[in-house]
């Protein structure tokens, strides 16, 4: 019966899961990771059959040892010629075989899964498999024990279900004191069949499996022999303690990093970091020690409290694994920051008063210092005293490792591989921006400023979160020569004569240039432009529509860009544009050796450079063939040529706007702007691919499927109807047979 009703709750969410998939694949809706996404994932049939699980496996375990107290039948087994170890293993073999059944029921469905996935990752399945037989393993131990103790089957079945829940919840038990979270997250039995259902199996995880169904039977058998030999409560409690600290010795060990194994058996490694980010954990060869600054008058506070020390050092479980030595401390402090809630709650109060009362509020018994007490070690002032940790080699190399104000909050690998990548190079990737003459501004936050791409400490994708450094550069000196890049934006004064000196020293001994341009304020560009062969087309280019206005370009990346960059490759998957609100054009004058690689132009159709009109809002742009053209203009460019030994890169813009605060905040309907791929693009481009982090692997292969509705319509009745219902047809000739018997 139990078997039957599992078949079809199983079927049902299988079903599911799968219809969605075929009809997804019908409408022409590209599929990805087909089999992680069947199995594994929020919705996926291993994940539900995990909670299904604990309601099944008490009532097979209830009355194996149960009924045989209740009915006075445990006395044959004891007269037999049987140990102990003989008696409860056979239980438990008996149980185990049950399990068996169940996961060749769930073998069926991945078999299915198997023939009509195109590509599919069988090993995927298989470790789902093994996760989820291992998990009935350990809860038939437990519902052995249980048993073991009562003769009431429906007291053992409650019981049972009271020590699953227990081993649920643990780990939330205790967490502020150091060796008690220690014992308490390892028993934890939640999500330790999620890591196999999703294609990752440590040693950690299968151990426990092993020492959990290993504890159990050996508490079974104690509990057997203390009914069979007459022993004191004392010895047989001093037996259960040494099982249970045995048990927890061994998981102590198991779980040290340095002796945890690891196998990722997805195709594309999905459990395990990138090439890139494993090449830069290959570099820290001495000492790591991350440093959480957790200020208590912050709204942030919660994340690194003690009892979530836990779940937050998993954050960094990936680099544990390929560097196990790394050290976490946490440090908690209190000084004013932003914090709303606060300031509505305690008006009146000052620092120290707020950190008083929450400490009285919280409960709070683990030491807050002031900041005056940490300031020496560590200057938090230009992170606005906001949550943040301190990557700190032993060589003394350090940086700081932010959250952000979006909806994930903590930082992905890509920023936590560029912040340790920070720490391993010597010559970090510098950006200048050119300032004196009106240019656009790297800390300016204004509609015209460069701040939210540049340095927004807030914001996931700014640069300085993704590896580089910047500086404000003044050409009244030589360009200091750890600057890698150089952005000239629309500058709105000439240059002096010493300056422009200075510019060509630069651009002469190959220093890489970002210019952006503005139609109608190209003027004072030139000493720009003409040292390298390019020119800015006077007019605006156009291309009036309905929804928006004439001057607003949005452009696909070329064919050139494509081949040009990952990064545009996957922009025009996407099918993201680049928004550029005021754009110009940008040509070749003269050729002074560069290698022109056009990234993103207007297309022949429907647009031009407007030269007759120059105010697009009051007036309308009319083409005038006989002074206009519709052709391709180019309005980004990338320009490269070798310069004393080593590539120099250039990318020319004809708008300025497309990169500022203004345009980067703003969202229009039916548009997929992609102007931060473009950032990461050019900028990665001028580091020489050194950061951001390539955060690339190889796409699963399982994207389609190999049977349509028509099929599916008639699996979908065998596998939710017909299998159940000859299990259960099975099952009553059983019945009926064993009645005859």
């Amino acid at each position: 019966l139990i078997l039957a009703i599992f078949v079809f709750q199983v079927a049902m969410v299988f079903n599911d899961v799968y219809q969605s998939m075929v009809r997804n694949q019908s409408l022409g809706y590209p599929l990805f990771n087909a089999t992680l996404n069947t199995f594994g994932g929020m919705r996926g049939m291993f994940t539900a059959v995990q909670s299904y699980l604990f309601l099944y496996i008490p009532l097979v375990t209830m009355n194996i040892m149960s009924r045989e107290l209740g009915s006075g039948s445990i006395k044959l087994l004891y007269s037999s010629p049987l140990t102990n170890r003989q008696i409860i293993l056979g239980k438990y073999f008996a149980l185990v075989g049950f399990g068996l059944a169940l996961v060749l029921v769930l073998a069926v469905f991945g078999t299915f899964a198997a023939l009509t996935i195109d590509k599919v990752d069988i090993p995927v399945i298989l470790c789902g498999l093994l996760g989820i037989f291992l998990l009935i393993c350990a809860y038939s131990a437990i519902g052995l024990f249980v048993s073991s103790l009562t003769s009431y089957t429906v007291v053992a079945a409650m019981g049972t279900l009271g020590i699953f829940a227990l081993l649920n919840y643990v780990k939330d038990v205790g967490q502020e004191i150091e060796i008690v979270r220690d014992i308490t997250f390892w028993l934890a039995i939640s999500g330790r069949a999620a890591t196999f259902v999703q294609g990752l199996i440590t040693s950690e995880d299968l151990l426990y499996f092993l020492i959990v169904i290993g504890m159990f039977l050996a508490f079974t058998i104690i509990r057997l022999q203390s009914g069979r030999v007459k022993t004191t409560w004392m010895a047989n409690t001093m037996k259960y303690l040494g099982v249970f600290a045995l048990a927890m010795t061994a998981g102590y060990f198991s779980a040290q990093p340095k002796l945890m194994g690891y196998l990722d058996v997805t195709h594309n490694k999905a459990n395990t970091l990138t090439k890139a980010s494993q090449e830069v954990m290959s570099k820290l060869d001495d000492d790591l020690t991350i440093t959480t600054y957790s200020n208590m008058l912050g709204p942030h506070y919660g994340f690194a409290m003690p009892q979530n020390y836990k779940n937050d050092v998993s954050m960094f479980r990936h680099y544990i694994r390929f560097k196990p030595d790394i050290k976490m401390k946490y440090k908690f402090y209190y000084h004013k920051t932003e914090n709303e809630h606060l300031d509505r709650q305690f008006p009146t109060l000052d620092d120290k008063q707020r950190m008083d009362t929450l400490r009285k509020l919280l409960n709070i018994r683990f030491p807050v210092s002031s900041y005056d007490d940490i300031k020496d070690e560590v200057d938090l002032e230009p992170e606005k005293f906001r949550f943040v940790r301190l990557l700190e080699r032993a060589n003394g190399k350090r940086t700081f490792l932010r959250i952000f104000d979006d909806g994930q909050v903590f930082p992905s690998e890509a920023e936590i591989s560029a912040a340790m990548k920070r720490i391993t190079m010597d010559d970090l990737p510098v950006i200048g921006f050119l300032t004196g003459h009106g240019e656009r501004s790297s800390t300016n936050s204004t509609d015209r400023g460069y701040k939210i791409f540049a340095q927004e400490k807030t914001f996931r994708y700014a640069l300085i979160n993704q590896g580089f450094d910047f500086a404000n550069i003044s050409l009244d000196k030589p360009v200091p020569s750890n600057i890698r890049t150089l952005v000239i934006a629309e500058l709105r004064s000439a240059l002096t004569e010493a300056e422009t000196v200075h510019l060509n020293e630069y651009i002469n001994r190959g220093g890489n240039l970002v210019i952006a341009g503005e139609p109608g304020r190209n003027e004072y560009m030139s000493v720009v432009t003409d040292q390298i062969g390019v020119r800015f087309v006077p007019g605006i280019l156009v291309k009036p529509t309905e929804d928006y206005q004439p001057d607003l370009m949005l452009l696909r990346p070329t064919r050139q860009a494509r081949e040009f960059s990952y990064i545009f490759a996957g922009m025009a998957r996407r099918r993201a544009v680049l928004t550029m609100p005021r754009s110009g054009a940008v040509e070749v004058a003269e050729d002074k050796g560069f290698k022109i690689t056009p990234l993103f132009t207007t297309d022949s159709s429907g647009s031009w450079n407007e030269i007759e009109t120059t105010d697009l809002i009051d007036d309308t742009a009319v083409y005038n063939p006989a002074v206009e053209v519709k052709k391709p203009y180019i309005t980004v460019m990338a320009m490269s040529r070798m310069v004393n030994g080593k590539e120099q890169k250039i990318v020319v813009t004809g708008d300025a706007d497309w990169m500022s605060n203004a345009e980067l905040s703003l969202t229009r309907p039916k548009v997929n702007a992609g102007n931060f791929t473009v950032i990461s693009a050019v900028f990665g481009w001028m580091a020489d691919g050194e950061v951001p982090i390539d955060m690339r692997r190889d796409q699963p292969r399982d994207r389609a499927l190999k049977i349509g509705e028509d099929g599916w319509n008639i699996w979908n009745i065998m596998l939710k109807w017909v299998f159940p219902g000859l299990l259960a047809v099975a099952g009553i000739l059983i019945w009926i047979r064993r009645r005859g018997r």
